[in-house]
């Protein structure tokens, strides 16, 4: 839940995102995960959480999958914050108002990703992170340069990916 006198990173889910993580949950294609990771930030535990007490599966965090930091800024309106996280995008060996340069943040991802799969037992693999983990992954799955057009259309969508193959479309979350 967005709240300016909150750090970012310990933002929480809205009742409506925890709505739509149940629904997610309770989809026939997810009873086959066999791990289920989040980055360390509250959002994505708590979504990992409520995956994982459906499924009987914990949860595994990793630090390298967190949203591209932007402490440097902290909270920023949301017209003002588009306008950055555009520039975030349009030059990604930049560093935007002290924010992580993206093809640093895609480097972190992507390594992180490396390491759930090489951890993870086998089978499909779950990872709650962030719009913009999504989007430098998505990218760099495609081998496709850094963009915008990558990020998710809305709030609240996932993807598939199979090894070797580019990632699907964004899927958005089950309505709550």
């Amino acid at each position: 839940m967005i709240d300016p006198g909150v750090p970012v990173p310990r933002w929480v889910l809205s009742p409506r995102g925890i709505a739509r993580m149940r629904a997610l949950a309770a989809l026939p294609e997810m009873a086959s995960l066999a791990s289920i990771w989040a980055s360390t930030e509250a959002k994505a535990i708590e979504g990992a959480g409520i995956l994982a007490a459906r499924l009987g599966l914990p949860v595994h965090v990793h630090p390298g999958l967190g949203e591209n930091d932007r402490s440097a800024t902290g909270y920023l309106p949301e017209a003002e914050f588009q306008q950055v996280a555009d520039a975030f995008f349009a030059q990604p060996e930049t560093s935007i108002r002290g924010w992580e340069r993206a093809i640093d943040a895609q480097s972190r991802i992507a390594a992180a990703i490396t390491d759930v799969l090489s951890a993870a037992p086998p089978g499909p693999v779950a990872v709650i992170a962030h719009g913009g983990v999504g989007a430098l992954l998505r990218a760099h799955l495609s081998r496709a340069p850094i963009a915008r057009s990558w990020d998710q259309p809305q709030p609240g969508c996932r993807f598939t990916a199979q090894p070797g193959e580019p990632p699907s479309a964004w899927i958005p979350l089950p309505p709550a």
